[in-house]
């Protein structure tokens, strides 16, 4: 890793990524430790359970430790304090942040009032990085990154896990297949990006026609609180659906992922099949961000 902050998965390049998988699975077999001086602290605008949690178990795996802001109702944030303020001030008690905010290019302004590392832990609908990078180890353990066809159904435009995941892959030997409903394509810059790198991508409204073809498909929940319409998000809420009978028509070993939390695009009863692999992938993101704070905060567990 040569970068100061991580903001966007576009940062990554495939040997920027190798290298982060590959001393997560070094993690993931022998444990941590090397960073007992280390801090990270952890600013949530928004809720999560899987990014804070993980991200609060590897630092503590590596030997360090978390300051957590807490809720915005019980920070300065809601007293009014800016972005700004607040990172510069947390700056000053940690060795690295990892920022979760609702509005979209919140990390990048972060990053530029601080000198620790800033981790993108999700802006809005703009990018997830950490999310892409324990999504690219798990396909890794599953189906390989090469010659490689994925399926990304669901939320294409406000899902920032979709968006991260989608720039990563390029770097890698895959065809990607969009699913989703035509108000929820992928936003015509994120198709820009991935044409202008010359991968092949096509889009669908259905997903009957490509499943058999899939390696992986990585199914995204409808995102109720992104849509600034109620009315909206109704008229596609529910309408992108598998269970164990969809899955019937796919390969014997088609991998099926989610970044979590599911509503009710996947049925309970794809849990039961070899299909499922978004608890792994959930379970992933530990030693995959112990392998991306050892690098970022200087391989002390190395």
């Amino acid at each position: 890793m040569r970068h100061d902050h991580l903001i966007s998965a576009k940062q990554l390049t495939r040997q920027d990524i190798e290298g982060v998988l590959d001393r997560a699975a070094s993690f993931a077999e022998d444990g941590g430790g090397g960073h007992e001086d280390h801090l990270l602290g952890l600013l949530f605008f928004e809720p999560s359970t899987r990014t804070k949690m993980s991200f609060d178990t590897a630092m503590k795996r590596l030997g360090g430790d978390t300051v957590d802001m807490g809720s915005v109702e019980s920070s300065s944030v809601k007293k009014g304090e800016s972005l700004a303020d607040t990172v510069r001030v947390v700056a000053g008690y940690t060795d690295a942040i990892v920022l979760r905010h609702p509005s979209e290019g919140a990390a990048k302004l972060a990053s530029e009032f601080v000198d620790v590392p800033i981790i993108n832990a999700g802006d809005g609908a703009g990018q997830h990085p950490t999310q892409t990078l324990l999504d690219l180890y798990t396909i890794r353990e599953n189906a390989g990154l090469d010659d490689l066809t994925i399926g990304i159904m669901g939320d294409l435009k406000y899902g920032r896990t979709v968006h991260s995941l989608a720039a990563a892959l390029t770097n890698f030997d895959t065809r990607q297949h969009f699913i989703s409903p035509e108000s929820l394509r992928l936003p015509r810059g994120v198709r820009y990006d991935l044409h202008e790198t010359g991968a092949q991508v096509r889009e669908h409204t259905g997903l009957e026609e490509v499943l058999p073809e899939l390696d992986v498909l990585y199914v995204t929940r409808i995102q109720r609180e992104r849509f600034p319409d109620e009315n909206e998000y109704r008229q596609v809420a529910g309408q992108y659906r598998i269970d164990a009978a969809t899955l019937e028509a796919a390969k014997d070993d088609l991998t099926v992922m989610h970044p979590l939390p599911r509503v009710d695009e996947i049925a309970a009863d794809v849990d039961e099949t070899t299909h499922a692999t978004y608890f792994e992938q959930a379970h992933n993101g530990v030693p995959v961000r112990m392998a991306l704070l050892d690098a970022m905060l200087g391989g002390g567990g190395e």
